[in-house]
């Protein structure tokens, strides 16, 4: 079992594209969602696709469990999203030792940037580079399965445009 410990943060500028060491296109669609569990599908710059299950109420520490599968499965079960599939590209920066991966959503929710922080312990102290915004770790609004399930609010989505 692997445990994912992730904070969340709005970025407020772009300054972090001069650090950038990768970029992936992304899809992702949920294929069953309830409170304290999910089950999703992403494809990752159309070349290949993980399914992940979540388990957990906690935004800061939850269950994980992913699995690589066929690209062109995923893309049949994508078909089967409930809500709407999330597009974005997701960004990594190295800092200090820790990854930050920036999603830059696209589609519905353009303008809507969010950087994510994966840590070993809930004890971790990453360094907060400058270009983060107010911490969203456990606001369910910024998080992937309610953007995808729940409608947000376009003053929601506005508010956090850079």
């Amino acid at each position: 079992m692997a445990k994912e410990i992730e904070r969340k943060f709005l970025v407020i500028n772009d300054s972090w594209r001069d650090c950038v060491t990768s970029a992936t296109a992304m899809r992702q669609a949920y294929l069953s969602v309830n409170s304290d569990r999910s089950v999703r599908v992403r494809t990752s710059n159309e070349d290949s696709a993980k399914l992940t299950i979540k388990f957990g109420k906690t935004a800061l520490v939850r269950d994980e469990f992913e699995y690589d599968i066929p690209l062109d499965e995923a893309l049949e079960m994508i078909s089967f999203a409930i809500g709407s599939v999330i597009e974005k590209v997701r960004y990594t920066v190295e800092i200090g030792g820790f990854t930050w991966e920036i999603d830059v959503f696209e589609g519905a929710f353009q303008g809507l940037v969010i950087a994510e922080v994966e840590m070993q312990s809930e004890q971790d102290q990453p360094e907060f580079p400058q270009w983060l915004g107010r911490e969203v770790t456990g606001d369910r609004r910024y998080s992937n399965q309610a953007l995808a399930t729940e409608r947000l609010k376009p003053e929601v989505v506005h508010a956090v445009s850079n």
